[in-house]
């Protein structure tokens, strides 16, 4: 796992999980700090959401706002508690 992003709201990780056969799961994972939630994106979603930051990394004129406020896009339907073990 490789934190991708950290703030006072969110953190944002790449995770790469082999798995058996050869192949790996492969994605990022976005929590929300304050409601202790997160999401894993993978596939087409997790590669437009790659598109999108970048697009965001390449405004010289971006903030920790900005791009929290574009995580917060990600915070709908489909957040899963975040559970430790």
């Amino acid at each position: 796992m490789i934190v991708l992003y950290n703030s006072e709201s969110f953190a944002v990780m790449q995770v790469d999980v082999p798995a058996a056969g050869g192949d790996a799961l492969s994605g990022i994972e976005i929590v929300d700090k304050h409601t202790r939630k997160g999401i894993f994106l993978d596939g087409e979603v997790a590669e437009l959401f790659r598109a999108q930051v970048e697009a965001l990394a390449d405004d010289d004129d971006i903030d920790a706002s900005d791009i929290d406020a574009h995580l917060a896009r990600y915070t709908g339907e489909g957040w899963q508690p975040t559970v430790l073990h």
